[in-house]
């Protein structure tokens, strides 16, 4: 488990060393450097913010809250986790920049401190595990007596004591059940197989009997129960609803015209007014391929790139001049671009 901590650090930091911006490997960042993070970056350490500027966060890989998170430089909660200065190492910038002061490393994080104790934490038994434990108890108490009980019998009626102590010892041994383990074994194997049919991976066999002992699970919805992730499914064009295929990785099927005026106009300020951007490359269906920014732009993104495509070249040809981020207190956002193809 720690090694699966450990691959979610991040390469590289932008870092503020004897006054002069450089990157440095993540893993080399000490207490007190003055770290700078852009939008698309992970957070390579647990950081107090001094100067931001529409600086918006992912913390979903830490407390699972799906909506991006506003932070500036005022402390505003005596809980670290609530206040609004600090961003902790594992998260995502997705808008806006910030420039903080490193604050804790490595394993004294809030992740660190988290993976450290998951690996030092004691297993607890379960469900399953008690009660085999528990019935091979009494099995094992219930031969040991019987045994006991025949043994002194067996000695009352004339038999010689060696002979008495062979039958005592068949006695325990014929009451255990040998074939608990295999038995038990065998039946959660089953239940795992059919779980796999309905696209449930098993890991742990005694899981499936501890899932099958809860009444209730208690669990927020977004990232537990759901992917996580946000798709345009439906689009207002011409006063009707146009619908669009969400199970399509790439190409998906719509409901309304894609040459209409509306629907291009429509594209055109999702792809420009946008900040979200693609990852890998064009070979990994547009669904699936990874990017950066915020959930609702790169929904956008995906959308118009599934049904329009090339909105790499769209952007080429029409960049950027001036770009003003969302703000919540105007709730607007504005971008400005050259018209490459104005007559």
């Amino acid at each position: 488990m720690k090694a699966a901590f450990d691959r979610m650090l991040p390469e590289k930091a932008t870092v503020i060393r004897d006054g002069v911006e450089c990157e440095v490997d993540a893993k080399n960042l000490v207490l007190g450097d003055i770290v700078i993070i852009n939008a698309g970056d992970q957070i390579a350490a647990d950081i107090r913010i001094f100067d931001t500027k529409n600086f918006k966060v992912d913390n979903s890989t830490l407390n699972g809250e799906s909506e991006p998170q506003w932070r500036s430089a005022e402390y505003t909660h005596e809980n670290a986790l609530m206040t609004d200065n600090l961003v902790f190492y594992s998260t995502f910038c997705v808008e806006g920049w910030a420039k903080g002061i490193v604050i804790n490393t490595g394993d004294l994080t809030v992740v660190g401190r988290l993976a450290s104790y998951s690996i030092e934490h004691d297993r607890k038994e379960t469900p399953i595990s008690k009660e085999v434990s528990q019935f091979m108890h009494i099995v094992s108490v219930s031969a040991i007596a019987l045994g006991c009980f025949l043994f002194v019998v067996a000695f009352l009626l004339g038999y010689h004591w060696i002979d008495a102590i062979l039958f005592l010892i068949g006695v325990i041994v014929a009451s255990v059940p040998e074939g608990m383990l295999a038995i038990v074994t065998i039946a959660l194997s089953v239940t795992a197989k059919r779980m796999s049919s309905k696209n449930c991976l098993v890991k742990n066999l005694e899981a499936i009997e501890t899932l099958g002992a809860t009444s209730i699970i208690i669990t927020d919805k977004t990232g537990t129960l759901t992917a996580n992730k946000l798709t345009v499914a439906h689009v207002w064009i011409d006063n009707q609803i146009g619908e669009i295929d969400t199970s399509a990785e790439e190409n998906p099927q719509v409901s309304f015209e894609t040459t209409s005026h509306s629907w291009k106009n429509m594209a055109r300020i999702a792809i420009l007014c946008n900040s979200a951007q693609f990852n890998e490359d064009k070979s990994v269906p547009v669904m699936l391929r990874d990017t950066s920014g915020d959930p609702t732009e790169t929904a956008l993104l995906r959308c118009v790139e599934a049904v329009e495509g090339n909105a790499d070249v769209f952007r080429q040809m029409h960049k950027c001049i001036v770009h003003i981020p969302f703000n919540p207190m105007t709730r607007i956002q504005v971008s400005i671009h050259e018209c490459a193809d104005f007559k």
